[in-house]
């Protein structure tokens, strides 16, 4: 009788011959969804990394300056770059949202015609690159121009050969939707920056002080030394 019960008894868990294909599966599972625990936190640690200059950057700007404000007014939230913003170059190629993304932008609004402020304010924009001395390289120069009108062809030879600058036409209702003046003012009035990560984050007074916005500027270029890269 006990021979008969003993023959009864199920086999070990742990003999190899009774692991099933479901259980092996199992198994399987749980290894993959550890490799994806761990590849979202290395793909969470990589995109910090990246972000810490800029992070560095708005730290010394809002915590650590030491007029206790900014000459411009800081965009609080921050905005992203729309995806319809549907850059092109003057020529009518398209240009890529992203490719907008990884500089410092120093932004002039306007129409193509471009007259009398328009182009004090582009002047203005390569002063102020320039008086930045060994940090320019981190500021790159745009203009965005918001309608169909042609560029004279003297200011655009111009603005062309004129270092890390970009002429870009742009949707004018998904610009609008981004940017936005003081109240009171024309979109046109202000210069804009955009940081690294296509953030617009600060804007200028309208008919701005350079050497103020100079200062503005120095203080987000110093704070980002691990940002940088010099000509798109």
């Amino acid at each position: 009788m006990s021979g008969s019960n003993f023959s009864n008894q199920p086999a070990p868990v742990n003999d190899p011959a009774q692991l099933t294909v479901h259980g092996l599966g199992a198994v399987e599972a749980l290894t993959q969804a550890e490799r994806t625990r761990r590849g979202r936190w290395m793909m969470g640690w990589v995109v910090f990394l990246c972000a810490l200059p800029v992070i560095a950057s708005y730290f010394t700007f809002y915590v650590v300056q030491p007029r206790g404000k900014a000459y411009g007014e800081l965009i609080t939230p921050t905005r992203d770059l729309p995806a319809d913003l549907a850059p092109r170059t003057l020529a009518g190629q398209a240009v890529a949202v992203e490719a907008l993304r990884g500089q410092w932008l120093l932004i002039v609004v306007d129409g193509g015609s471009c007259v009398g402020d328009c182009e004090k304010r582009l002047f203005m924009q390569r002063q102020l690159r320039e008086m930045l001395g060994k940090e320019r390289d981190k500021l790159d120069k745009l203009w965005l121009i918001s309608d169909e009108a042609p560029v004279s062809e003297t200011l655009r030879q111009a603005l062309e050969t004129t270092p890390a600058m970009q002429l870009l036409r742009v949707d004018g209702a998904a610009l609008a939707r981004w940017l936005s003046p003081a109240e009171g003012q024309a979109l046109t009035a202000h210069l804009y920056l955009v940081d690294p990560l296509g953030r617009w984050m600060w804007r200028s007074p309208a008919q701005p002080d350079p050497s103020r916005v100079k200062k503005d500027l120095g203080l987000l270029m110093k704070a980002n030394s691990g940002w940088d890269r010099p000509g798109r």
